[in-house]
């Protein structure tokens, strides 16, 4: 879904903030399990430095947004107010804290878009700044910051992943035909969106049936990452996850290739073999429960579950899921397996490319 569309009239405030988050996003999928993070700074209505968190164990936004200052604008600093959509940490963790940074050059004035969840922040950020006599202003887009940080918000205060529905469905309804062939239902050009999607989170899903009869590799390969410091190998950090009880797809499939980190899901064996995990599940307990439970625990803040339909009606029977990305073909299959039924879903952002139309829904709360 497209951050950058909005016609409302933003304050001074809101027109910094937003640049922020767009700054923010291009940190997806080079960031987690850190947040994104963009930072502006702004003198007498002008920009004079911005910067965005770019690679986890890097430099965070506030500290690229000052080093990004040019020098004769430098002594401009101390009076320059300060514009970060999450806010400042305060401990020691890869980096020294950007609350102490923030003092050190004496900015009289910042502006928070969202309080961190995380633990060892949650406040201490903003107290830090407001203990040296730094103006500090909190809640400015609040709902847009939490959305574009849904998974880390998701991950910290829900104690699991952020999980992502996606599948494509023919016009009148169907995943695939009754024979389970592999049937290209979407637009060629769709797969760009697919492939961009799977780079900006940290596992993929699919079911023992979708692995069976659709041999997928699971990876990313039609959508570049474009950080500077990025290469082939960055494409590979997510994780393939698929839930197979009883161990039926074969090893020659693709998903046994090595390329990826690979977690087999099943109620058999538990081993490891290269990079492909098997992890045995226990029968009498929810195997979705289990699955996000065993992702927390390894710290993968989201994961897409890409079919097949039992797969993605488990997640929705449990209501353990988030956002749903739905890619509705012009296709034609006259019958075949049906796709899944949105329910407590609402329409957030729609886009057609080609034939296709792609539509995004959030998952709503289910009133009583």
């Amino acid at each position: 879904m497209d951050l950058l569309k909005e016609d409302q009239v933003f304050t001074d405030d809101e027109r910094y903030m937003w640049r922020c988050l767009e700054l923010a996003i291009q940190g997806a999928g080079q960031v987690a399990p850190n947040p994104m993070v963009g930072a502006v700074l702004v003198h007498q209505g002008r920009i004079i430095g911005e910067g965005y968190h770019r690679q986890f164990g890097g430099p965070h936004a506030e500290v690229n947004c000052l080093r990004a200052v040019p020098a004769q604008y430098r002594h401009l600093i101390s009076q320059s107010t300060l514009y970060v959509n999450l806010e400042p940490c305060a401990h020691y963790g890869k980096t020294p804290p950007c609350a102490d940074l923030i003092v050190s050059y004496h900015i009289p004035r910042v502006v928070i878009g969202q309080v961190d969840p995380f633990p060892e922040v949650q406040g201490r950020g903003i107290a830090r700044l407001q203990q040296a006599g730094v103006q500090v202003q909190v809640g400015v887009l609040e709902k847009r910051c939490g959305w574009v940080n849904r998974r880390f918000f998701t991950f910290h205060q829900h104690h699991r992943p952020y999980v992502i529905l996606k599948w494509a469905q023919s016009r009148d309804g169907y995943l695939a035909p009754p024979n389970r062939e592999r049937v290209e239902i979407s637009h060629p050009y769709t797969r760009y969106w697919v492939h961009r999607w799977r780079a900006e989170e940290a596992a993929i899903l699919v079911g023992a049936r979708t692995a069976l009869y659709d041999n997928p590799r699971l990876n990313n390969r039609y959508y570049m990452v474009t950080q500077p410091s990025s290469s082939a190998s960055d494409t590979r950090r997510s994780v393939r996850i698929i839930i197979d009880p009883h161990l039926r797809v074969p090893a020659g499939h693709h998903i046994f290739d090595q390329r990826m980190p690979t977690w087999i899901f099943n109620f058999l064996e538990s081993r490891q073999e290269g990079h492909t995990h098997w992890i045995r599940l226990q029968q009498d307990t929810s195997v979705v429960e289990q699955v996000l439970a065993y992702a927390y625990a390894n710290q993968l803040q989201s994961l897409i579950v890409e079919g097949g339909a039992t797969t993605l009606g488990h997640f929705m029977e449990a209501g353990l899921w988030d956002e749903a990305r739905v890619i509705y073909s012009s296709t034609l299959l006259g019958d075949g397996l049906p796709a899944p039924v949105l329910q407590h879903a609402q329409l957030l952002d729609e886009k057609h490319c080609g034939t296709d139309r792609i539509c995004w829904y959030q998952r709503m709360q289910p009133q009583g």
